[in-house]
């Protein structure tokens, strides 16, 4: 069995923001050389997501929206874990959104559903954070 490794790493502009990662995990597939296995991808911080969904603008922003509604950024005070930092809201909206996926991999391609993308989830950017991607397989 195969077994491959590799860190991306990413730093927003943004406070938050929704990055498609799917190119750079197709990339990992290949450089493993597996051709049937599975893919694990994870935010390795606690205020970063990875998770599946459609590319999407007009979905991406209800998500934005929807986020901020159950978790609101502001007011800072409203939050217990708020007294260092400012980002309870971030480690609220990472848990909604999930911490990692696993996608099989499938005659050396990720065997998606239709319109399935792995998308990086940031809600406390401007500075630098990794994802992980293990890959196992044959």
């Amino acid at each position: 069995m195969k077994s491959y490794r590799k860190e991306l790493w990413f730093q927003t502009n943004k406070r938050r923001e929704l990055i498609n990662i799917t190119s750079l995990v197709e990339e990992c597939v290949r450089e493993s050389g597996v051709r049937e296995g599975l893919c694990l991808v994870n935010a390795m911080h606690i205020t970063a997501s990875v998770f599946i969904n459609d590319d999407e603008p007009g979905l991406h922003k209800d998500f934005e929206r929807w986020l901020e509604k159950l978790a609101p950024e502001k007011p800072y005070s409203q939050y217990e874990h708020n007294g260092f930092e400012d980002n309870a809201d971030a480690h609220l909206k990472r848990t909604i959104m999930g911490r990692e996926v696993v996608v099989a991999i499938t005659n050396g391609k990720l065997d998606f559903g239709p319109w399935e993308q792995i998308f990086y989830g940031e809600f406390d950017g401007k500075r630098r954070k990794r994802v992980l991607v293990k890959i196992i397989g044959e």
